[in-house]
């Protein structure tokens, strides 16, 4: 399921939000993930003081991806994908793809102890629309 946001309505999603993860790609291939608590600013999320191994990361691949945990065990996480760049102590992602995520049961799956079936729908999404998708 896909519900179109304007963009301005991400910076009112990430106010319902604390903390989150912010993950980088290292040298070696393998996710680097920080706890941080991200701003949403002039269009974009805005990572104070993101640390060394962070700014490296994105100074080398600027791909990243910022994950709000749900704020209530039946909620959404916050997924936004995007490009990084860096401002001093500053991290800047320009927000490229954004989805509300959450766990849902297949259909049928409640009442049995069989597998979903393939192509069956495991979760609860919706995408938000971002300028120039």
């Amino acid at each position: 399921m896909s519900i179109a946001v304007a963009v301005d309505r991400l910076g009112e999603t990430i106010a319902g939000y604390g903390f989150a993860y912010l993950l980088t790609i290292g040298d070696d291939a393998r996710p680097h993930v920080t706890a941080v608590s991200p701003t949403w600013s002039d269009a974009r999320v805005r990572v104070t003081d993101p640390g060394r191994r962070t700014r490296a990361n994105v100074a080398e691949r600027p791909q990243v991806t910022v994950v709000w945990p749900p704020p209530t065990p039946d909620g959404y996480s916050l997924i936004v994908d995007g490009t990084g760049t860096l401002d001093g102590d500053l991290l800047l992602v320009a927000a490229t793809r954004a989805v509300l995520h959450r766990p849902a049961p297949a259909p049928g799956a409640a009442d049995s102890d069989e597998p979903p079936s393939e192509g069956a729908c495991v979760a609860d999404c919706v995408e938000l629309t971002l300028p120039g998708s």
